[in-house]
This record gives structure tokens, C-alpha cells and sequence, in this order.
């Protein structure tokens, strides 16, 4: 039996910080708007991030205290440094809750392995956001169901690891709760594979699906772990097979 393929090697690691405030209407996230003509995730409205530097890296002393993985404590460091970069807004990193690590499919130019964060904004929620000219060109606070809808209907344009944080995010009722909710449970881990269904339609396929032909991991036939990307509104389908 031949033995199923390997991801390559990733090119390093990246945090990614979902930014929520209250409203009358639940929770509401911070999406920012990437240009449309040049780099990554051109045109897409994302979350804050981007790598995690050298610098990010450095471990602290011993007198820290810092007990902490190393690279949770570097993602950490990027999340805090990229969300000021570029929104202007400061947040801590005891105020960051893990959420999901997202490992890019194999055949992405930039295998970015990716640290999402959850954090409630208190006093700075009505702060000005300033935008990195270079980095993105408009932003927008919304409901994830908002965002959501907007996807569905064409209006904006979103990535996998950005519509499946919106799904989850839209059944929590505050952002206190869902960063709650986050530290109570270990963060969710996606190795994505990009390949199509049956009948040859574009999905993003995990860890338990019938597809999932990377690092022996496919499910049995007929097990769904799987977004469906060929049309809108994108579609969820996860069976009890799906690990």
C-alpha cells in the first residue's frame, strides 16, 4: 500500500489577533481589508497579524518566570506587536486566549503555521483604528453573523481560516464569554488540504475526512471534515466519522 503524501516543510510561523468589542447585537470583530493587487490574501478582509520575527523569538530570562512553550510565548509577542502595527490599538498579551493554529496545504507559496488569538477590547473598543498604509486599505467592526452574510451574498471576500473563527464566533453571545470559552478548551488544530469532492468541486478538506489523503489521517469513506468552496454561501460539513 503505498503510503499516503507528506506536507512540506512550513517557511515559519505567524499570530493572528481577533479583535471583539460588545454591541447591542453580540459581539463584533474588527476585519481589516487587504489590497486588492499585491500580497497575501490580496483583497481579503482579514483579522491583525502577520510573522513572528526573530526578535519575537528571544526567550526570556529565568528571573521572568516565564514558563510558557517558547512558541506560544513567541506568537504571543507578534500578536501584541502586529495588532499595534497596524490598527494603533494596544492589547495585552494575558489579555490574548488561544484559539485555533491553522497549518496552510501543502501546495500554499507561504506555508505560515498560524496562532489565532481571542481578545475582548474594554477601554480601547472606541478607539481610533490606524491602518498601516502598506498593509491594508479599509476596516470595518462587524457581527460575525454580518460577516457572514456579506461573504454569502459576494460582497466581501473571505479565507478559510477566517470564515470557520466567524462560524464559531457567531454562536457565542459576548466577546467576554467567547474568550472564556476559549481558555477552557485546548485550541483546535486545522492542517488544511485543498482538493475537490467527487464531483470535482473545490473544498478545504481535515484531519477525518474521506479526502484528507495527507499524512495518513483520511477518514473512511463517507466521513466528512470539509468546506465546500464552490459556490455561496460556503458550507460547513462535518460528519460523526470525522475525527
Amino acid at each position: 500500500m503505498p503510503e499516503s503524501p507528506r506536507a512540506p516543510e512550513l517557511h515559519g510561523d505567524a499570530a493572528t489577533v481577533v479583535l471583539m468589542r460588545e454591541s447591542m447585537d453580540g459581539p463584533e470583530v474588527l476585519l481589516l481589508e487587504r489590497p486588492s493587487h499585491r500580497g497575501s490574501f490580496a483583497g481579503a478582509w482579514v483579522f491583525p497579524g502577520g510573522y513572528v520575527d526573530p526578535e519575537d523569538r528571544e526567550v526570556p530570562s529565568m528571573d521572568d518566570g516565564d514558563a510558557r512553550d517558547p512558541l506560544m510565548a513567541a506568537a504571543l509577542r507578534a500578536g501584541v506587536r502586529e495588532t499595534r502595527e497596524e490598527t494603533g490599538l494596544a492589547v495585552r498579551e494575558t489579555e490574548l486566549a488561544v484559539f485555533s493554529i491553522w497549518t496552510p496545504p501543502p501546495t500554499a507559496p507561504k506555508r505560515l503555521r498560524t496562532w489565532f488569538f481571542l481578545a475582548a477590547l474594554d477601554g480601547a473598543a472606541d478607539a481610533p483604528i490606524i491602518l498601516s498604509p502598506d498593509e491594508h486599505v479599509d476596516h470595518a467592526w462587524m457581527t460575525p453573523t454580518e460577516a457572514l452574510r456579506r461573504h454569502g451574498e459576494g460582497l466581501v471576500n473571505l479565507v478559510p481560516p477566517t470564515w470557520m473563527t466567524l462560524r464559531w464566533l457567531a454562536g457565542q453571545a459576548t466577546a467576554t464569554e467567547a474568550v472564556a470559552a476559549a481558555r477552557r478548551q485546548p485550541p483546535a488544530e486545522f492542517r488544511s488540504l485543498r482538493t475537490v469532492d467527487g464531483e470535482g468541486r473545490p473544498i478545504v478538506a481535515w484531519a477525518g475526512d474521506e479526502a484528507y489523503d495527507l499524512d495518513g489521517q483520511a477518514g473512511p469513506v463517507g466521513a466528512r471534515n470539509r468546506l465546500h468552496l464552490g459556490s455561496l454561501p460556503w458550507i460547513r460539513e462535518r460528519t460523526t466519522h470525522a475525527s
